[in-house]
């Protein structure tokens, strides 16, 4: 029921404990998954769930990156070609299995040397579907 593979790359924390913190509570996020789903690159939802992760960091030194699309500068939303990143999230969801399905998220939230990855998947209809259907 998966589309696809998402990376997620925090840098800039103090510890890469607190890196993989964020990381893998943006995996996490339903709202995020379903966003990575509607080929949507919604930077907010990315955020809002590194917020969320318990970890302070600076909001304005926030970077993001959507594979090779850059969303966020210095805290503040960049005018990025969001058909462009649309379509690299519309490639990779229809890429081919454990090959070219990975969508790479980059976050960076401050200067400390601290980095984590996490990895999850995204969240469609059909992968809602399939895990309701049966009970344990």
């Amino acid at each position: 029921g998966a589309s696809c593979i998402i990376e997620v790359l925090v840098e800039g924390t103090e510890t890469n404990n607190q890196a993989r913190q964020i990381a893998r509570t943006i995996c996490g996020s339903s709202l995020f998954k379903t966003a990575i789903h509607g080929r949507d690159p919604n930077w907010g939802r990315i955020v809002a769930a590194a917020g969320r992760a318990g970890v302070c960091f600076d909001p304005e030194a926030v970077a993001l990156w959507l594979g090779p699309h850059q969303l966020m500068a210095n805290g503040e939303p960049l005018n990025f070609d969001r058909p462009a990143a649309s379509l690299y999230l519309q490639t990779k969801g229809s890429g081919k299995y454990l090959e070219s399905d990975q969508v790479d998220i980059h976050l960076v939230v401050g200067s400390g040397s601290g980095s984590g990855r996490a990895w999850g998947c995204d969240l469609s209809a059909e992968y809602v579907r399939i895990n309701a259907d049966y009970t344990t």
